[in-house]
């Protein structure tokens, strides 16, 4: 009955089948890589649009690629650090300057906060599924929502994957038994320090996790672990510490006066910017540029979960068993820290002169608002899993799918109006490519055209800024301005139909002195007649 059955030697090994991911580990892999696909889709398309604070980012990033000057902050104030540019400037040295090369680095950025989120929605207790409705969530590309991301201006890209790793590392040094202590509080400080010396919004979440480990582990910090922790903070904020203390700024100070200028801004509109606008955009509900009526429904949504969220966090705490490191006490812990830091972000705001006055544009204020969505959608999670109270997990898939809903049609609006801001994109490099025709080096022009002009140029063009009456505007380069005086054929430059246009058209004739116009495609060159 044996013959013809070959016997294996016992030692023999088998062959192992291949470790499968679990469908939504795999599904959260497809829908995180939609995400950055679709991000990386719209830099090739131009969208969003670039303007001048972008460029001013990237003339640092050029300067720094040349060696010409390593700047702490963003040129023309003492607060924001140039994080960004020195990401950009080895790309820069590569491939020359350009948008797309600025952006780059912000868009590994987005990817690595969903990654992080996704590792943090699984640290908090959250199962695959769930991680996986966080990535959907964050994979959704309103308007605001793409340009805090994917916009080098200033900041925002880096707030939020700071934000998300502060909070791990949070999660690993509260846990009973965690290993490699020392590391995780030197990266806690090293991050900590960058965002001070980066941009300061992200500090109530600082201020909160902060709290969290003080609470549960200020044993630790009263040893090696505080020296640890401070020498590795000062060393991430050394840039600002180092140029406060030798030219005797006050980043602090000038942070404050960001806040909005002008006259105070009413109260009543603080809190309309702050309350009714602000989440919707912050959350990526609204189409570009305005918040229709029926995509408000967040501002009421928001305030009730995040009280609903800390409520459910807090009666964790309080009824789990277990010592305080205890992973579902951290948990809990680490979540009602985000949810503190979440409202601190929306007070800071809401106190601001910018959310009266400027609330569409200075909403991108609240970006760092994504990092608590793990710890504000868990209530609605939880309740949907609860099929036995049936009227809570109906309610709760409502609003999940109003959020997944809303997100989307968003996304799709943006989409939308790509080829205009491809177009414009188009009409710009056309401007570009005629002042190269027309051998000009020096320009005259508004905020909004210099400093963009002189970075697609390279500085091979070199732009001035005035007012609408032609009087001298802001230069946050100064010796631009001073390049420009010096040239006699300097030319002007403004967008056609716009109220610079309009005065220097009153100076176009074929008198001595008058000036010359070259109309490109939405743009007139103003040349001094010679």
């Amino acid at each position: 009955m044996t013959a013809g059955v070959r016997e294996e030697p016992r030692e023999a090994v088998r062959p192992r089948t291949p470790r499968r991911l679990p469908l939504p580990t795999l599904l959260a892999l497809l829908v995180g890589s939609a995400g950055v696909g679709y991000r990386l889709a719209l830099l090739f398309a131009g969208v969003p649009p670039t303007n001048s604070d972008e460029a001013t980012m990237g003339l640092a990033a050029l300067h720094i690629a040349r060696g010409d000057g390593f700047p702490v902050w963003f040129y023309g104030q003492a607060y924001m650090g140039t994080l960004e540019a020195y990401l950009a400037a080895p790309l820069v040295a590569l491939a020359g300057p350009s948008v797309l090369v600025l952006r780059l680095p912000t868009l590994a950025l987005y990817a690595l906060f969903l990654l992080l989120s996704w590792r943090l929605t699984r640290r908090l207790g959250g199962d695959r599924w769930y991680a996986l409705l966080v990535v959907a969530v964050l994979a959704l590309g309103a308007d605001r929502v793409v340009k805090n991301q994917l916009i080098a201006g200033g900041g925002y890209p880096e707030l939020n994957p700071a934000g998300a790793a502060l909070a791990l590392l949070t999660v690993g040094l509260c846990v009973t038994g965690a290993g490699a202590r020392l590391p995780r509080w030197a990266a806690w400080g090293l991050i900590s320090g960058v965002l001070l010396w980066v941009d300061p919004l992200i500090l109530p979440y600082v201020l909160t996790l902060g709290a969290l480990l003080v609470a549960r582990r200020w044993r630790e910090l009263a040893g090696r672990a505080g020296v640890v922790l401070t020498g590795a903070l000062l060393l991430g904020a050394a840039p600002m510490l180092v140029d406060s203390i030798r030219h005797g700024r006050n980043p602090v100070a000038a942070v404050l006066a960001a806040g909005g200028t002008g006259s105070p801004a009413d109260w009543a509109d603080r809190l309309h910017g702050a309350l009714v606008l602000g989440p919707p955009l912050a959350m990526g509900f609204c189409s570009p540029g305005r918040c229709a009526t029926w995509q408000l429904w967040w501002a009421v949504a928001f305030p009730v979960l995040l009280v609903l969220a800390a409520l459910t966090a807090w009666l964790t705490l309080r009824r789990t068993s277990g010592g305080p490191g205890s992973p579902e006490r951290v948990s809990a812990g680490v979540r009602l820290a985000l949810l503190g830091g979440a409202a601190g972000v929306l007070g800071a705001y809401a106190v601001s002169n910018a959310a009266g006055q400027t609330p569409i544009e200075s909403s991108r204020y609240l970006s760092c608002l994504a990092v608590a969505v793990p710890a504000l959608l868990w209530p609605l999670w939880q309740a949907a899993r609860r099929p036995a109270v049936r009227v809570a997990g109906v309610a709760a898939v409502a609003v999940l799918a109003g959020v997944l809903g809303t997100g989307a049609v968003a996304t799709v609006d943006v989409v939308r109006a790509a080829p205009a801001v491809h177009a414009e994109a188009d009409r710009h490099r056309s401007l570009v490519d005629t002042l190269g025709a027309l051998d000009v080096r020096n320009v005259r022009g508004g905020y909004w055209t210099c400093n963009r002009l002189t970075y697609a140029t390279g500085e091979n063009v070199v732009c001035a800024v005035v007012d609408d009456d032609l009087t001298p505007g802001f230069d946050r380069l100064p010796a631009y301005r001073r390049e420009v005086a010096a040239d006699p054929d300097a030319a002007w430059v403004a967008q056609a139909g716009s109220p610079l246009a309009a005065r220097l058209d009153e100076r176009v004739g074929a008198e001595s002195g008058a000036l010359d116009v070259v109309a490109v495609a939405g743009w007139r060159i103003y040349l001094p007649r010679r």
